[in-house]
């Protein structure tokens, strides 16, 4: 990714609100990420942070304002964006396997034709292997780990080629060690695309994102990974403290 690329914007949202039903979950959203961005984004539970990716992925359309991907509308741009959903639903006894699942990715490449085509497998392939998991593409999807599982659905996203990676709660269902192993990958990922993730996981996410959002209903960003008490306590709604153990950040909450 070349240095004059990483001044351009990806994702533009101005004045957004959006929601269901016409209830808004997110109001006066101002927000853009550039080329290169690691950019991760917390928030409370229904602080409209999966509400935020939709309205990017135009699957939700704004009540009001303006959202652009690589300059165009969510319905075109979205082409450009490898996605991962917070809950993949999926039946374990299905006989399916990693490279079939991984495969899927291509749809979007194929339009009604019901044939993969040998370029479709090169993309898979290097999916596979960039994520690791190419050793066990013939594995059942069902009987892989939390962590294994999560990889082929990455290799899945990517088999598209994205320019842009939007992640919902991608470690949500894996152990510590397998986030360690997923979080790195991603910093290894940001190094040829632009990444977007949704996390709860407070200080691990610090340790890797370049810059950092925090989201209920309102936004408030930082061009840094760096938690600062003011974006806690307007993106969370209560008073809070930080404090620090050696060179890892705890935090916890006053009277409130």
């Amino acid at each position: 990714m070349d240095s004059d690329s990483k001044n351009k914007s990806v994702i533009s949202l101005h004045n957004v609100t959006a929601g269901y039903d016409r209830r808004p979950f997110i109001e006066d959203i101002n927000f853009e990420v550039r080329e290169g961005d690691f950019y991760g984004i917390i928030g409370p539970n229904g602080g409209g942070k999966s509400t935020l990716l939709k309205v990017i992925l135009g699957l939700i359309i704004p009540m009001s304002g303006e959202v652009r991907i690589m300059g165009l509308s969510p319905e075109e741009g979205r082409r450009y964006i490898g996605y991962l959903p917070q809950y993949t639903h999926y039946d374990r006894d299905y006989p399916i396997s990693v490279w079939d699942v991984a495969l899927m990715g291509r749809r979007s490449k194929r339009g009604i034709s019901p044939w993969y085509t040998a370029e479709d497998r090169d993309a898979t392939e290097e999916a596979l292997e960039s994520v690791n998991m190419l050793d066990l593409r013939e594995r059942n999807i069902g009987k892989l780990s939390g962590g294994q599982r999560q990889r082929a659905y990455i290799a899945r996203a990517l088999a598209s080629k994205p320019r842009l990676l939007l992640l919902d709660e991608p470690t949500a269902s894996v152990d510590p060690e397998g986030q360690e192993c997923i979080f790195n990958l991603f910093s290894k990922l940001n190094k040829e695309m632009t990444i977007v993730m949704v996390s709860h996981d407070v200080g691990m996410i610090t340790s890797h994102v370049s810059k950092l959002a925090c989201i209920n209903r309102n936004i408030v960003t930082h061009d840094e990974p760096i938690i600062t008490q003011e974006m806690l306590e307007k993106g969370y709604s209560c008073p809070m403290d930080l404090i620090a153990h050696g060179d890892v950040p705890h935090r916890i909450l006053r009277n409130h």
